[in-house]
């Protein structure tokens, strides 16, 4: 039986295979140079050893779960979880190609996938904002650590702390209607993690403990010309999911639209690309 039909979280799951998998493939190489600058700083000062057990929750195509992997060496395990199988697929062939045998990868909703307790680390690059019950799901995770063992997580700030997709919201909201469900502090989404007041909330909730922050704020490339950046705003992202909801509509006034974003997009762009503000936070907590 899929995922998709046993997930609690079986429309968001269903959402993310038919729909973002293709806009994800398209812009992988955009959307991981920019993550990148997120995550990596975290998992270098994560205290990773060889021999160490690494849970990557959401990995998508695994960079990060290769990250791991090679700093816990061949003693060690990674194990990748995400609920998109292409982007396994190419997760494990980069494994392969790396020679990475102790990366693993696994087609699982971590919300309900049951966990025996033999992880030194749980780790998630931007992967456990979409949960449709994140107490449950991080209760969840925490069942996969040993007893002491640790949290880190890595999710978007605020959005008016994150220019590079806030102002293409803003400008599609004059146009069209907002969707019908958003869900700024608790829903699935994005920035459903960026407070940490509810971060915390979540994770005492969930049986965590010592939960702490690590605010990363850095200009990163957001397209290699303005085309292709004023593309993936309309592929991922609020403004995006504002443009889907609405089709019609959004067809009938993509022409204006899309002017004010390259207005927008123009005003930031470098010979080199597009580059706008980033902000994410490290969100660390211990498994009691």
């Amino acid at each position: 039986m899929s995922v998709q039909a046993t997930s609690p979280n079986a429309a968001n799951v269903q959402f993310w295979n038919d729909v973002l998998v293709a806009q994800f493939e398209r812009f992988r190489s955009l959307f991981v140079e920019a993550s990148d600058i997120h995550s990596r700083g975290p998992l270098e000062r994560a205290g990773l050893t060889p021999g160490m057990r690494v849970l990557d929750v959401g990995c998508g195509f695994g960079e990060t779960t290769l990250q791991i992997a090679g700093l816990v060496g061949p003693g060690g395990f990674a194990l990748g979880t995400d609920c998109c199988p292409p982007f396994l697929d190419v997760a494990r062939a980069d494994a392969h190609e790396a020679g990475l045998a102790q990366a693993e990868f696994e087609v699982a909703d971590a919300q309900s996938r049951p966990f025996e307790p033999e992880f030194d680390l749980a780790f998630a690059r931007f992967g456990t904002m979409f949960f449709q019950s994140p107490v449950a799901a991080m209760r969840n995770i925490r069942t996969a650590l040993v007893p002491g063992g640790r949290l880190l997580m890595v999710v978007w700030a605020p959005l008016e702390d994150n220019p590079w997709l806030a102002f293409a919201k803003t400008v599609v909201q004059r146009h069209l209607p907002p969707p019908p469900d958003e869900a700024p502090t608790c829903g699935p989404g994005p920035f459903s993690m960026a407070d940490p007041a509810v971060v915390t909330a979540i994770l005492t909730s969930a049986g965590y403990t010592r939960v702490s922050f690590e605010r990363t704020t850095a200009t990163v490339r957001v397209g290699p010309s303005v085309d292709e950046a004023l593309a993936f705003q309309l592929a991922i992202g609020p403004a995006a999911e504002i443009f889907r909801d609405a089709p019609d509509e959004a067809e009938r006034k993509r022409e204006v639209i899309e002017a004010e974003l390259r207005g927008v997009l123009a005003r930031h762009a470098r010979p080199d690309g597009v580059w706008m503000q980033t902000s994410s936070w490290a969100v660390s907590a211990l498994a009691p």
